[in-house]
């Protein structure tokens, strides 16, 4: 059971840093972004989870 939980913090770990990063190259205000990275770093799965809703994403690329 503590290899599946390691593995699962894992996960969990990786993608705050996914969401984290695309908080940061979103086009979100300062404190927009601000607000929402340290939601997702205080509450890792719930701030995940919101985020996903209702989060700033990412602007890669795209259409001009």
């Amino acid at each position: 059971m503590n290899f599946f939980g390691s593995i699962f913090g894992l996960i969990i770990f990786v993608l705050d840093i996914w969401a984290i990063a695309s908080i940061i190259n979103s086009g979100a205000t300062g404190r927009s972004k601000i607000i929402w990275v340290l939601v997702v770093a205080i509450l890792p799965v719930a701030g995940l989870i919101a985020w996903w809703i209702a989060g700033p994403k990412a602007k890669y690329g795209g259409r001009r």
